[in-house]
């Protein structure tokens, strides 16, 4: 895509945002470098990437990333078998260091198998524990060696210690002397040496290294220390080559996995990048956009990334289901041009593999160009007039413009004659429809807004305007045009009536029916719109207290479930009782030949059934007949509420 059209449109000032987001240098350059993908398979793996960098943060957290050093010097000293400084193998081991804990964080205990493009990114990840240890084991710092890197360097410098120690000592001796001009050794050249008083100097026997900027004190190596200074720097320079050599040692250590060094820096900037992407949509809201074949945008509520999220104000845009060239008027500083670029930004962002600000199924098209006409072109230089400059820009679209591109045009036609600038307007718009393009335009023409309304695959918009406030809302509402408001906006002002009643007169009798028709278009819409709103918060609030009596029935049929499981465990008891009072009278009964005494039983039982409440004493029934009793039968004795099986049929004697 054209860098020109995308600066229209403030997808810069996006990257500059999104690379504060990036960790790496490496990867707030591949931030800074990214462009709008044109083809749909490019922009979805894009997407991909940074749906997998925002669950993965979700659920592991930040990754453990560091900013890494440009190794481009240190390849090619390693490409040309040379050897590396301290502060250079430091950086390499580094990338190593961070190689394998990025490594470690991917492999962690979290599922991370839904991951296909970043897997790609963490699994290549070349590390070498061997070689990281090896490195930071022998070097301490930027500035140091470990003593212990070596067992030579040990030696060496356990003799080194040692020397400048016998040096200090017989320095010492000296600084009680009435010729020392401050009680202190000092180095000079490499060498130790003593402070003496200029007038003195002859009173000792050596090699006078410097003299201060009084020239009040010389500094002299006695003759005494002279061979052990001499050792002192043979030490030194022993130390030197052994330090040389380990780095040598470690240097070649990498010499085998510059490929690997080269690839580690790469994705350790792709997955900074990454992450950057979803650090940067959490930071305003975003969401992941639908991207659709169908070369269509469906925007909903979307907010424009660079306006404070308190302030902005969302708006929901379609384009390209039912038309595909969508005009926006109303007043001046009413939010047409931050519409334009809403719109244009969020698509160019959508095709680069980023979130947008706006709600969930938000859906665009990826095109192959993203055209921008916006705000003041005049050109000083070339002696253009903004219409001019505006023109040779319209003029550079249509000869570029495609089926597949999305043209946005601010203020199209003005900066010359009303009567020509519409016609041209007009023009162009039909010439852009004619072409296939998506077109958003915003104009002040009546005469354009007149032509949407009756044209085939054209739609008015309007940004709503506070007549009674003098303010814009900037809500964009679909369907209405809108309107300049200049009587009634002179009016609130305190423009004279007689003045405003004249220049009335002066609009002809067609303009003001169209705009009367216009004003009750957009009355009914807004009214039509509250009126919407109000409908979703009813039917909101309704839904919640569904929800809420739901939730209370359930509450009540699991307090009478339990309920009757307490019932049914008391009577289950009752029943329990109730049978082994009544297996006690049976006995009894069985007992006694006495018929009054059996009846006095039967009598007790029955009670003992009522004081139970076993038994329904009003329920109604119907004896059996004779007949229809057959030994074996199966029947429920009422008085007892119990079953038994007919065993003998009844006799005369009973």
């Amino acid at each position: 895509m054209n860098n020109k059209y995308l600066d229209k449109i403030e997808y810069p000032k996006i990257l500059e945002t999104l690379s504060n987001f990036a960790v790496t240098n490496i990867g707030k350059e591949l931030v800074l470098e990214l462009m709008p993908f044109s083809d749909l398979d490019s922009a979805n793996t894009a997407l991909v990437e940074t749906t997998e960098a925002d669950i993965l943060l979700y659920r592991i957290g930040i990754p453990p990333l560091s900013d890494i050093a440009n190794i481009t010097k240190h390849i090619k000293a390693l490409e040309a078998q040379g050897n590396l400084s301290i502060t250079s193998i430091l950086e390499l081991a580094s990338i190593l260091k961070f190689s394998r804990e990025l490594k470690e964080y991917f492999n962690s205990d979290v599922d991370t198998s839904f991951c296909k493009v970043v897997n790609e990114y963490f699994s290549c990840l070349y590390s070498n524990k061997g070689i990281e240890e090896n490195v930071f084991s022998k070097i301490l710092d930027e500035n140091a060696i470990d003593d212990h890197a070596s067992t030579s360097l040990w030696h060496i410098r356990k003799d080194i210690q040692k020397t400048e120690s016998e040096i200090r000592q017989k320095l010492n001796s000296y600084l009680r002397a009435n010729y020392i001009q401050e009680p202190v050794v000092t180095i000079r050249a490499g060498r130790f040496v003593i402070p003496v008083k200029q007038e003195k100097r002859s009173e000792v026997s050596g090699f006078v290294h410097d003299i201060s900027s009084s020239g009040s004190t010389v500094f002299i190596e006695p003759t005494a220390v002279f061979e052990m200074n001499n050792k002192l720097n043979s030490l030194k320079l022993e130390e030197k080559n052994e330090i040389e050599k380990i780095l040598h040692d470690l240097t070649s250590l990498f010499y085998p996995y510059i490929d690997e060094l080269k690839q580690n820096t790469l994705l350790i900037g792709k997955i900074d990048f990454a992450f950057a992407k979803a650090k940067y949509a959490r930071s305003i809201n975003a969401t992941q956009p639908i991207l659709n074949k169908e070369k269509q945008i469906d925007l909903i509520n979307a907010r424009h990334p660079l306006i404070e999220q308190n302030q902005v104000v969302p708006i929901s845009v379609p384009l390209g289901k039912h038309y595909s060239c969508l005009i926006v008027t109303g007043p001046n500083t009413g939010g047409k041009t931050v519409t334009l670029k809403t719109v244009g930004l969020l698509c160019a962002m959508a095709s680069s593999g980023l979130y947008i600000p706006a709600d969930v199924k938000s859906s665009v098209c990826v095109f192959d160009n993203i055209f921008a006409d916006i705000g003041d072109e005049q050109s000083i230089q070339e002696s253009l007039s903004t219409f001019s400059s505006h023109m040779t820009n319209i003029i550079e679209i249509l000869k570029n413009a495609t089926t597949n591109s999305l043209v946005l045009l601010d203020e199209l036609g003005s900066g010359t004659d009303p009567v020509e600038g519409s016609s041209l307007a007009i023009s162009i718009l039909n010439a852009l429809y004619k072409k296939g393009c998506l077109t958003l335009a915003t104009t002040h023409y009546p005469e354009v807004k007149n032509f949407a309304l009756v044209t085939n695959g054209f739609e008015n918009a309007s940004s709503e305007f506070d007549v009674e406030s003098l303010m814009p809302t900037y809500k964009l509402l679909i369907g209405v045009p809108g309107q300049s408001n200049a009587f009634a906006i002179s009016k609130r002002l305190g423009l004279d009536e007689l003045i405003l009643n004249e220049a009335k007169s002066f609009v002809s009798d067609n303009s003001i029916s169209v705009e009367e028709i216009l004003k009750n278009i957009y009355d009914d819409k807004k009214k039509a719109e509250e009126e919407k709103q109000k409908a979703i918060a009813y039917s909101n609030e309704i839904e919640k207290l569904k929800k809420d009596l739901e939730q209370k029935k359930a509450d009540l049929d699991l307090s009478k479930d339990d309920s009757i499981v307490k019932a049914k465990e008391k009577a289950k008891q009752i029943l329990i009782d109730a049978k082994e009072e009544a297996d006690e009278i049976i006995k009894e009964m069985e007992k006694t030949s006495s018929k009054s005494e059996a009846n006095k039983l039967r009598k007790r039982l029955k009670e003992k059934i009522d004081e139970y409440g076993l038994v329904e004493s009003d329920k109604p029934f119907t004896p059996l007949d004779i007949s229809d009793i057959h030994v074996g039968d199966s029947v429920k004795i009422r008085d007892i509420n119990n079953d038994g099986i007919i065993l003998k049929l009844p006799d005369k004697s009973r």
